[in-house]
């Protein structure tokens, strides 16, 4: 074997140094570069900037729309059911067998439109008279077919209902939904 000069050693010997160093640096800086875990905030114990809502569940909800579809049934009427939560986002919607093709977007805007203003849009449709924008809110549908569904007196969902040749057999089927839910 050959014997490595001095200055081979030296340079050997950083060499190795400079590469243990780097690698024992790459893995300190990719700890730092992890962040800590964020210190536990402290609960607001005394409520002041909570507010707590109620929500239908999917089994409730649906219970509201079978309900809404037998009502209809019982009538021979063919119709789609729409609930909507809280905040108008759609939880189900059923289209009964034979329910016209409008019916399913109908219902959606009935129920947006019942839970938003917390009323039955047969009143609602009744305010056009002295508000006629009203009509123009996106997403809303300003015909009788749609019922709020109300906790504690706050809305908490909305049942529309469309395809009935009227508004008032939809807004009863509707109410039957409603109905439903309250035994």
């Amino acid at each position: 074997m050959k014997k490595m000069s001095l200055r081979t050693r030296v340079l050997t010997g950083t060499v190795a140094a400079a590469a243990l160093s780097a690698g024992t640096f790459g893995a300190v800086s990719a700890n730092a570069a992890t962040p800590a875990a964020p210190a536990a905030a402290k609960a607001d114990t005394a409520g002041k900037n909570v507010t707590q809502t109620s929500h239908l569940t999917i089994d409730a909800a649906t219970e509201a729309a079978q309900a809404t579809l037998d009502a209809a049934e019982k009538e021979n009427q063919r119709v789609s059911v729409a609930v909507v939560d809280r905040n108008g986002n759609t939880i189900l919607t059923l289209r009964g067998d034979g329910a016209g093709p409008q019916s399913y977007e109908a219902a959606e805007k009935k129920a947006f439109t019942a839970v938003s203003w917390n009323a039955p849009t047969s009143e609602l449709a009744k305010r056009l008279d002295k508000a006629p924008t009203l009509k123009d809110i996106p997403g809303t549908l300003f015909l009788a077919g749609g019922a709020p569904v109300a906790d504690k007196g706050a809305p908490i969902a909305g049942i529309g209902v469309a395809g009935a040749p009227s508004g008032d057999l939809d807004e009863k089927f509707a109410q039957a939904g409603v109905a439903a839910l309250a035994k």
